[in-house]
């Protein structure tokens, strides 16, 4: 039997900037758990896996009451760890990849991205974005910006602030650019058996000079759909993300 679609939360503890990240504690939890707990909330999952390499953080998890699996401390990225979880998992049809260190993830969000998946049979692969609301988060290159087609279908990514509006006079006033200039969030879902046939080509050329995943996605000719939200999430990235992460989970 075919399930409606699982969530599978990559953590892994060698973080360059912020080694045992998944663990560090926020308002009395660790970091992964806060994620886990979102993941459950959202109403079309119906299995939620932590999948790590690092027994600190799998114990961790199976303290907190999540299923973990133990996965290859080899793979080269968070999708291949991703796909390693899913192979086995042959009545599974979609399967949604968050963020290990995005505590406050909208499970609403997650939802979006399985129904989507859902309505569209053909469709390999969706992610979302939102607008950028400063100039300074435009430029920054670790902001990774998002162009589409009129229908929401992903045209590219980049590091680079785009779309590059040639004849605007002014550098500032993101709200009037048209198209509006779309930040990329880190969360994906897949067709299982795409997920599958991703990790096996070989990394391409734009993926390999931008650094960004997706691109070899894009590279195939596949389809990403972008949904579009309101708000960027909050990622923790570095220990000085933290206040942040802790005011966010606040609101929530």
């Amino acid at each position: 039997m075919t399930t409606q679609a699982i969530a599978i939360i990559p953590a892994r503890w060698a973080s360059t900037r912020f080694p045992g990240k998944p663990l560090h504690p926020i308002l009395g939890k660790p970091l992964v758990q806060h994620v886990w707990e979102r993941c459950l909330k959202a109403k079309t999952i119906a299995q939620v896996i932590v999948a790590t390499d690092d027994m600190r953080i799998a114990e961790a998890a199976f303290a907190f009451g999540a299923e973990v699996a133990l996965t290859s401390p080899k793979h080269p990225s968070g999708t291949d760890r991703l796909a390693e979880v899913a192979t086995p998992l042959r009545g599974v049809k979609h399967i949604i990849n968050v963020q290990g260190d995005e505590p406050a993830v909208d499970p609403r969000l997650i939802d979006r991205l399985v129904r989507t998946l859902q309505k569209n049979p053909k469709l390999e692969m969706v992610t979302a974005a939102c607008p950028f609301e400063n100039e300074a988060d435009f430029l920054n290159p670790n902001n990774v910006k998002a162009v589409t087609a009129p229908d929401g279908r992903a045209l590219y990514f980049s590091r680079s602030p785009i779309p590059f509006e040639r004849d605007r006079k002014q550098s500032s006033q993101l709200s009037t650019r048209n198209p509006q200039p779309l930040w990329h969030l880190g969360i994906y879902g897949y067709r299982r058996d795409f997920l599958l046939q991703f990790v096996r080509w070989k990394p391409t050329p734009l993926e390999q000079t931008e650094k960004l995943e997706q691109l070899r996605a894009l590279e195939h000719g596949a389809t990403i759909q972008v949904l579009r939200t309101k708000n960027h999430s909050v990622g923790v990235d570095v220990p000085a993300d933290i206040p942040r992460a802790v005011a966010a989970l606040a609101k929530k």
